[in-house]
């Protein structure tokens, strides 16, 4: 195991592990602990109490997050040349069709959102086996398969997020950067929490949300009341 640096030590002795800190006290606490060079980002983790293998308890959805993510997101929209201005209008970074279907299926996936429209998504499900593993694949679900592709595009750009629970019952998502004060640090939390409580599978019987954490890069995790997330 490394040794810890003496930034990590003085994170790590400022973060009490027994103690279930409030939204705003965590935000704050986040900010102070991170030592990194750069502007790091500030990732929520929460643990559900759901079996993903069972249809009916896999938690899925989209959320935007009124500050947005703090991050620039690359964009590909893949459509017919009707749409291609629409697309570049809205600040698509890459658009077009076949010529990157073929750079996909060589290896290319340069990007962190695909949207497409439904009509080309005959061309698109062969890129299954590449997109999916990487969470690139577009979804009607998640609102990246859709004619309304300006709407999409600038939605994404301004901080709209899909996520999605692991196979441990996991769901990760980054919301914001450690440069973000800490009310906007709260406000981004408290929409992507009540997005997943609004998300509850009804067949779930007992604990619906077993813990909640904050962190950024290299920082220890801030567990979170989430008991003191109404009263907030």
């Amino acid at each position: 195991m490394s040794k810890l640096t003496k930034n990590q030590k003085i994170a790590v002795a400022k973060v009490d592990s027994e103690k279930l800190y409030k939204l705003s006290e965590a935000c704050e606490l986040v900010k102070e602990i991170t030592y990194t060079k750069f502007d790091a980002s500030v990732d929520i983790a929460m643990r559900l109490g759901v079996d993903p293998r069972k249809a009916n308890q896999m938690v899925r959805g989209v959320v935007t997050l009124p500050h947005g993510t703090g991050k620039e997101t690359k964009v590909l929209v893949l459509c017919t040349p009707d749409k291609e201005n629409e697309a570049k209008e809205a600040g698509a970074d890459f658009v077009g069709l076949d010529e990157y279907v073929d750079k996909i299926k060589a290896g290319w996936t340069d990007v962190d959102v695909i949207i497409c429209t439904p009509t080309v998504m005959a061309k698109i499900g062969a890129l299954g086996r590449i997109l999916g593993p990487r969470g690139l694949m577009p979804n009607p679900k998640t609102g990246t398969v859709t004619m309304e592709i300006g709407n999409a595009v600038r939605e994404v750009k301004a901080g709209k997020i899909d996520f999605k629970v692991d196979k441990q019952g996991i769901i990760h998502a980054s919301i914001g950067k450690v440069s973000f004060d800490a009310t906007k640090l709260a406000e981004n939390a408290t929409e992507f929490i009540n997005t997943v409580l609004r998300l509850k599978p009804q067949s779930l019987k007992g604990t619906y949300v077993k813990s909640i954490s904050l962190s950024s890069t290299m920082s220890p995790g801030i567990s979170i009341d989430s008991k003191s997330l109404a009263a907030e």
